[in-house]
C-alpha cells in the first residue's frame, strides 16, 4: 500500500529508478513519472487503465526547460507563460522528438505546463527530465484534490504518495493552444477565459471530443462518480426516485425538493474560487452517501463557473 509522505528525496529516487509517485499541484493530485521514459509512460496507462488515444500532460518546472521540450514558442505563449506560469495553465505546443509519441498520443503537440506548489517545484528542480502527470486517479472518476483520495484509488498500485495537502485550485489546468497563430482554449479550468482574454484577446473555446482529443482531458465523457449523475432538470427524477434517494450539488441556493441532509453547496455565498476548491471532494462525498443518484445545478456561465459546468455536463454524459 503505498506511503503518504512529504519526503522529496524518496519521491525522486522512485522517479529515478523509473516508478510512479502521485504528486501535489495546486489543480489536482497528479499521477507522476519521467515523461521521457517510455516504461514509465506505459505504467502511467496501465496503472490508470487510460486509453493511450488520451495524451498526458508534461511538467516542469522552468519557462527555459518547458522551451526545450517544444519546436516553437511563439511570443503569445510566451506572454501567458509570463503572467500564469507557476499556475493553471497548460500550453499546447510543437513538441522535440524527444518527447515520446505516447505521451502525446502521436500528436505533433505536446500539453506543457509548470504547476504552482512548493514541493512539487522542489521535485521538478531536482530532476534532470520533465514529469508526466493526468490525474492520480482511475480514468473517468473524479480528480483526486486529497493524498487520502489519491490512496483510495490507487494505493495498491504505486508506492509512493507525496503530501502537499489539500489542492488549492481544485480544477484542472486550463489548455491553450494555437490555430493560425490564434489562441485557442481546448479545455476549460483553473484560470477563466475572462482572465485569458484580457492577455491575449477574444479566444475560441473547443469543444469535446468522443475519441481521439486533440488535447488532454478533452473527452466528452469524464470526471465521473459511479453513482449516476444527473444535470438540468430534477423533476423526471423525482418521477423515479423518492427525494431522500437523491443527493444534490448546488450552488448558493439549497432546493426544496431533496432532504437539505443529502445537499452539498459549493459555496453558499456563490463565490467561484470556494465552488471550484469544492467541486471533486463534494463530488466523492455525494458518491459515498447513502444515495442512489446525483443531481447537480449547473452555475453562471461566466467566470470558474463555465469550466465547473464543463465538469457537470462531462460527469452527466453517458
Amino acid at each position: 500500500m503505498a506511503q503518504i509522505g512529504r519526503d522529496v528525496w524518496q519521491a525522486e529516487k522512485i522517479l529515478l529508478h523509473g516508478g510512479l509517485v502521485a504528486i501535489p499541484t495546486e489543480t489536482v493530485y497528479g499521477l507522476a513519472g519521467n515523461a521521457l521514459n517510455i516504461d514509465s509512460i506505459t505504467k502511467i496507462f496501465q496503472v490508470k487503465k487510460r486509453p493511450t488515444f488520451d495524451p498526458l500532460i508534461v511538467h516542469t518546472s522552468s519557462i527555459e526547460k518547458a522551451k526545450s521540450l517544444v519546436v516553437d514558442f511563439p511570443p503569445m505563449a510566451q506572454k501567458l507563460a509570463e503572467l500564469f506560469w507557476a499556475g493553471a495553465l497548460t500550453l499546447l505546443l510543437p513538441k522535440q522528438l524527444i518527447i515520446p509519441d505516447l505521451v502525446t498520443a502521436g500528436l505533433d503537440t505536446v500539453a506543457i505546463r509548470i504547476p504552482n506548489h512548493p514541493i512539487t517545484l522542489q521535485l521538478l528542480t531536482r530532476l534532470d527530465f520533465p514529469l508526466a502527470a493526468p490525474s492520480a486517479n482511475p480514468f473517468g472518476y473524479i480528480s483526486p484534490t486529497k493524498p487520502t483520495h489519491v490512496k483510495q484509488q490507487l494505493g495498491d498500485k504505486i508506492a509512493y504518495i507525496l503530501d502537499g495537502g489539500d489542492c488549492k485550485v481544485g480544477i484542472e489546468s486550463t489548455i491553450i493552444g494555437f490555430e493560425n497563430d490564434q489562441p485557442v482554449i481546448f479545455r476549460l479550468g483553473g484560470i477563466s477565459v475572462e482572465k485569458i482574454e484580457q492577455v491575449v484577446g477574444k479566444v475560441k473555446v473547443k469543444s469535446h471530443s468522443t475519441s481521439n482529443p486533440q488535447s488532454p482531458g478533452s473527452l466528452k465523457s469524464h470526471y465521473a462518480p459511479i453513482k449516476p449523475f444527473f444535470i438540468n432538470d430534477i423533476k423526471p427524477l423525482l418521477t423515479r426516485y423518492r427525494p431522500h434517494q437523491i443527493g444534490a450539488l448546488v450552488f448558493g441556493e439549497y432546493l426544496k425538493e431533496v432532504p437539505s441532509k443529502n445537499q452539498l453547496n459549493l459555496s453558499v455565498a456563490g463565490d467561484f474560487i470556494e465552488a471550484t476548491k469544492n467541486l471533486f471532494s463534494m463530488m466523492r462525498q455525494l458518491d459515498q452517501m447513502s444515495v442512489k443518484v446525483i443531481y447537480a445545478t449547473l452555475l453562471p456561465e461566466k467566470n470558474l463557473g463555465r469550466a465547473i459546468n464543463d465538469r457537470l455536463r462531462r460527469a452527466a454524459a453517458q
